[in-house]
């Protein structure tokens, strides 16, 4: 199937269905060539952040590296004013069942931050062993997926639950349950592998001065840790990535929680690979279908964003400091909620999965 974009399983079931294939009278759902990826570029990425804002690029990226890394944590009387508009899942549990009643609920999750703590060594973010059975026990009872900008093999690994779906590389690589790492059900984003391995090694040669900074090749797209970089050195650690992204027009830079993700420049992302699961599992377009989606992260918005227009489905925003959002609730950690029973009978759940069940 050279330059496809779409790879289907044939015992996938209604999954071949939900694909746009060539020659296919079924709505396109990505868009991801030429013009298409020109505009975008232009709307919200290189063109944006390193054409027209190139005076004060640098600075740029500094202020949102200090915005995704807060120093402080928020007043309580600004924390409460917060949850009022978002307020907590685990105490909105009542509130939530009834939006779910008579609904195929099917639940999303990203990975670090909201499965698995944040740490400094992003190799060693592994999940419990209670969150993963908690997990498991979820996808007994729903269709269940991790939505993570890490690569799949990497969060597989992590996860080790093969009945999931998992989308990587912020959903430009998604693969259904199963054992078999090279059957996949969608990669938009092919044609850019070899210029993602040719800039992680320049971002490896370029960042190598910087103490602390460490490049993650996540297949489709490249992080640049700075968890461990002292905040004096964030700004020459962003140029450096100006830098070697200066050469790559096709390439967008965005920011996470300490951390720097490039990306290919198409019209494609968590929310994006939401609308693909669903779709692909037959729910799109179902009154009678709520999609949760748990996250953390300031890319998991675009999921958020997502579920708010379609005007059903929930946002749960994991997240200690206020912050805007389109998350419904929200919740304080990954362990909020240990000690309380959860319907499924275990003991010490975390709050995600006993809002969930």
């Amino acid at each position: 199937m050279a330059n496809q974009d779409v790879v289907l399983r044939p015992d996938m079931g209604g999954i071949a269905s939900a694909a746009a294939m060539p020659g296919s009278s079924s709505r396109p759902i990505f868009a991801c060539r030429g013009a298409a990826s020109t505009s975008l570029r232009r709307r919200s990425g290189v063109d944006d952040d390193y054409g027209a804002r190139s005076p004060c690029a640098t600075s740029w990226v500094v202020q949102a590296m200090r915005a995704s890394s807060p120093a402080r944590s928020a007043a309580v009387d600004e924390y409460a004013a917060w949850t009022r508009k978002h307020p907590s899942a685990l105490a909105s549990f009542e509130q939530i069942a009834a939006s779910a009643k008579g609904k195929q609920v099917v639940v999303f999750l990203d990975y670090d931050g909201t499965l698995s703590p944040i740490v400094a060594d992003p190799d060693t973010a592994f999940i419990t062993g209670e969150m993963r059975e908690a997990v498991r026990g979820v996808a007994k009872h729903f269709p269940a997926a991790i939505v993570t900008g890490r690569c799949v093999e990497k969060v597989c690994s992590f996860v080790g639950l093969s009945e999931l779906y998992y989308a990587g590389s912020h959903g430009m690589d998604i693969k259904g349950p199963g054992s078999n790492a090279e059957e996949v059900l969608l990669q938009p984003a092919r044609e850019f592998l070899p210029v993602i391995a040719e800039v992680y090694e320049a971002l490896v040669e370029k960042t190598k001065s910087t103490p602390g900074a460490r490049v993650e090749n996540n297949k489709f797209c490249l992080s640049v840790h700075f968890r461990c970089v002292d905040e004096k050195r964030w700004s020459p650690l962003a140029e450096q990535v100006k830098e070697v992204l200066r050469d790559y027009p096709d390439l967008r830079l965005n920011e996470g929680r300490k951390v720097l993700e490039i990306r290919p420049s198409i019209m494609w992302d968590k929310g994006k690979a939401v609308e693909f699961l669903l779709q692909s599992l037959g729910f799109d377009g179902r009154s009678d279908v709520l999609p949760l989606y748990l996250g953390d992260d300031r890319t998991d918005e675009d999921a958020f964003k997502m579920l708010r227009k379609r005007g059903h489905g929930l946002g749960i925003l994991v997240s200690k400091c206020p912050r805007e959002t389109d998350a419904s609730y929200s919740l304080q950690d990954p362990t909020e909620g240990y000690g309380v029973p959860s319907p499924l009978g275990a003991v010490e759940a975390p709050a995600i999965i006993i809002v969930i069940v």
